[in-house]
């Protein structure tokens, strides 16, 4: 079982040594910025290392908006962080579901995920698993509720696409965690990645807001148990650096049996 940590990305691998990381997740470009990714020195360390990378895409990508001005960049962003990020050897490139706008119809935010993994095809091909993340919050979400996440990958699932759980989320966003896996794999028929995440706020409560295992409003053994039922590596994206996350890696060792 592999557990890692989301790190900076100055210096991924120091910052996997300093947690006793067997992954690490970090960034490729500013996650709040349009710049597309700069080619890494470190790109053929990374490769050859023993920890395995991921990448998490920018949060401003919205591939499912009806915004011809936001999602025709996001779908060229997406793909130039998926090249980008099989260039450091990545296992995999994290991206959130998005949303549409209050008053937009829905099935056009599904059917635009259908068109941007068209879109990648027809320019040469995703280079890596695209792992689509659920997320916390919106009354229009894509990815929140799983009665959503049904609709898109009916609409994406031809195209291979991956799938990220993040614990908080589904706990903020509405979604027991008790059998979630086993919810989402009759949905996607996989799990690529769980983010091990304790919520600082209560259940459905729409925020996404991450807390250090057992701080929180989730029981750990939850966490713990949705590991071992997806059999999926996990990143802890959680707060209080090098000290928090490498007690919450300890715990998920200890408890899910690594």
């Amino acid at each position: 079982m592999r557990i890692g940590a989301h790190v900076d990305p100055a210096e991924p691998l120091d910052a996997a040594a300093a947690r006793g990381a067997d992954a690490v997740q970090f960034f490729l470009a500013d996650p709040q910025g349009w710049k597309s990714p700069a080619a890494r020195p470190d790109a053929e360390a990374l490769k050859t290392s023993d920890v395995d990378v991921y990448i998490h895409a920018p949060y401003v990508i919205n591939v499912a908006t009806l915004n011809n001005r936001i999602r025709i960049p996001s779908r060229k962003l997406l793909l130039a962080h998926a090249r980008a990020a099989a260039a450091v050897g990545a296992k995999g490139l994290i991206v959130h579901g998005g949303h549409v706008n209050a008053g937009d119809d829905i099935a056009v935010g599904f059917d635009n995920w259908r068109k941007t993994f068209a879109y990648a095809e027809k320019e040469g091909g995703l280079p890596l698993p695209i792992l689509i993340e659920n997320t916390a919050g919106g009354d229009h979400a894509i990815a929140r509720r799983f009665d959503n996440l049904k609709r898109l990958w009916d609409a994406v699932g031809e195209f291979g696409a991956g799938f990220c759980l993040d614990t908080c989320h589904a706990h903020a966003g509405g979604e027991e965690l008790l059998d979630i896996v086993d919810r989402v794999k009759s949905i996607t028929g996989r799990i690529d990645l769980i983010h091990a995440n304790d919520s600082k706020d209560t259940f459905d409560s729409g925020r996404d807001r991450h807390d250090n295992l057992g701080n929180g409003k989730i029981d750990p053994e939850l966490v713990v148990a949705a590991i071992r039922a997806a059999d999926a590596p996990a990143i802890v994206e959680t707060p209080g650096g090098v000290e928090g996350q490498t007690a919450d890696i300890a715990l998920l060792r200890e408890k899910a049996g690594s």
